[in-house]
């Protein structure tokens, strides 16, 4: 297949390129950014070529947006995280909606913070939304992706959670106290972190593209949603180091203002589309997947 990749340079889109590439697709990365293709990708095109790009392509994969956690929720931080990811949505709809020749499929990028803030409650792709600003963006974002559809092109929303790997995301920045032994739960501990292995995120991109009955939401999770303390205690174990730290939520809200709500507030999805059709996950462990990351094999 010749896939179209729309923010491949990112964390996410780099190893979805090389992932592509190793089973022998021709990828082609859509980027603002000058330079080479990344590793993987077969050529890179400017965005004044994105309808050109889309009438060659058999699939498209939308993973533009910046980076909800890159900055504190200001009324302007926040029209650029909506512009970011809707404006960008609807050029690739809109280029879809004009080609001749239309791909197959769209994967479109959305996230578990969808749901909202759903404490313990075990959230599935037909689960209803939540509220807050994050949920509603991701609404948004999926509705102006499902547009596609209206050109008979079948149309998979991934809600991606926190997505592990050791050169991007969230772990790289959760390093350094935890190997200090200063690590630990942040406010109570209790929240849920619907994490996920890249080699896995990776893997569920591809079961999307790949996979024609499936359509709609897809949850980019692993099966083993952890507590935020949870997940603190095994990173910590991970690294050899204690967990005794808590950061109050107090000092959390103060600092971050309303982002803090990514950190204190929490989502227990777990991906039935993905284990209803088979998809067998490389890490579905929390411990395992933090040991090949933060001590990986040789090679």
């Amino acid at each position: 297949m010749r896939i179209l990749v729309c923010g491949g340079t990112g964390f996410v889109g780099r190893h979805l390129c090389r992932h592509l590439a190793g089973l022998g697709h021709e990828v082609v990365v859509v980027s603002r950014a000058e330079g080479p293709a990344p590793a993987g990708a077969a050529r890179r095109v400017s965005w004044d070529k994105l309808l050109e790009a889309v009438e060659s392509a058999e699939a498209v994969v939308n993973l533009s947006g910046a980076g909800v956690a890159d900055g504190r929720w200001s009324a302007r931080r926040k029209v650029e995280l909506k512009a970011s990811r809707l404006t960008t949505t609807s050029r690739v709809v809109q280029a879809i909606l004009a080609a001749k020749r239309k791909p197959e499929v769209l994967v479109n990028a959305s996230a578990v913070g969808y749901y909202g803030d759903r404490g313990e409650e075990k959230l599935v792709e037909s689960s209803v939304p939540g509220g807050g600003f994050l949920a509603e963006l991701c609404m948004a974002w999926e509705n102006e992706a499902e547009r596609a559809s209206e050109a008979g092109v079948r149309v998979v929303t991934a809600r991606i959670g926190v997505v592990l790997g050791i050169d991007g995301g969230a772990l790289p920045r959760m390093l350094p106290p935890f190997r200090l032994g200063l690590g630990g739960p942040l406010g109570s501990g209790r929240q849920y972190m619907s994490w996920i292995h890249i080699d896995d995120a990776v893997g569920l991109l591809w079961l999307a593209a790949s996979r024609r009955e499936l359509k709609g939401p897809l949850n980019v999770t692993a099966p083993a949603p952890a507590t935020n303390r949870e997940f603190s205690r095994a990173l910590a174990a991970s690294l050899h180091r204690p967990c005794l730290f808590v950061v109050p939520g107090f000092i959390l809200r103060g600092a971050l203002g309303e982002m803090a709500e990514l950190l204190l507030g929490g989502q227990r999805v777990e991906p039935a589309a993905a284990l209803g059709r088979g998809y067998t996950f490389r890490f579905p462990e929390l411990g395992p997947a933090l040991t090949d990351l933060t001590h990986p094999l040789p090679g």
